[in-house]
């Protein structure tokens, strides 16, 4: 995804490449080298399906895919929730990762989506993982923290989702990730823009979106309840462990 102009190539081939490596050779150098030999075969065939759709720049790079399949493993997530589904492939690495009892609350607006990455996902037996729920998350996320029982249920919360609603998902699921748990928010560099100057020629849509990531971003650091870790894997991703 090119971070700047509107009719400016985008400078990598592969697909959900969003990373701000200065070297494409060095991106390409990691895949090959360390993402792809490993990639599990329902994975790829995800991605490769996903390829095709014609908004595949919203699915998550294979590299970040990889991440969040290790990092659920190395904290032992068992109940999760995902905000923004797309055609699951940032899903399926979840529940790839999970034990066979684990579950995943999916919410996304479009089932549509969702339903392309389904028949792989089935394939792969990890379906029964999955409670996907269609709509706007923020009107169930209000009735989860009404109920007490939801309060610090969760191990792992991933939110890739509409940026202008960040901070809106992030005063709730403060509450319904545990104590230890972690919060993960993608696009927290978004293309590179945050350090774009003012006159710099973004597509309309990273221009729109900036300043709510940059506010998301500067609340994260600030936000005493979390410690946080913001990586440039993808398009960058925020970590942010529940403290208190």
């Amino acid at each position: 995804m090119a971070a700047t102009g509107e009719t400016q190539p985008a400078k990598h081939q592969e697909v959900g490449h969003k990373s701000l490596l200065q070297s494409d050779a060095l991106y390409q150098y990691i895949l090959e080298t360390s993402v792809y030999p490993r990639e599990p075969q329902s994975m790829k065939e995800l991605r490769e399906v996903t390829a095709k759709h014609p908004w595949n720049l919203m699915t998550t790079s294979a590299d970040e895919g990889q991440f969040l399949n290790l990092l659920l493993k190395l904290i032992n997530a068992k109940n999760t929730m995902e905000i923004g589904v797309y055609t699951g492939y940032s899903l399926l690495s979840t529940a790839l990762a999970l034990p066979d009892d684990g579950k995943i609350l999916a919410l996304d607006i479009n089932r549509e989506n969702y339903e392309i990455g389904l028949p792989i996902i089935e394939k792969a037996g990890v379906a029964h993982k999955i409670d996907f729920r269609e709509g706007p998350a923020l009107p169930l996320l209000d009735q989860m923290v009404d109920d007490v029982k939801f309060h610090g249920s969760f191990d792992f919360i991933f939110v890739d989702a509409d940026k202008d609603n960040y901070l809106n998902y992030h005063k709730r699921l403060i509450d319904l990730v545990k104590i230890g748990g972690v919060i993960g928010y993608d696009n927290t560099l978004w293309n590179g823009s945050l350090v774009a100057p003012p006159d710099a020629p973004l597509r309309k849509y990273v221009r729109y979106y900036r300043d709510f990531v940059l506010e998301l971003n500067k609340a994260l650091a600030v936000d005493p309840r979390v410690e946080i870790c913001q990586l440039p894997v993808g398009d960058g991703i925020t970590l942010c462990r529940r403290v208190s």
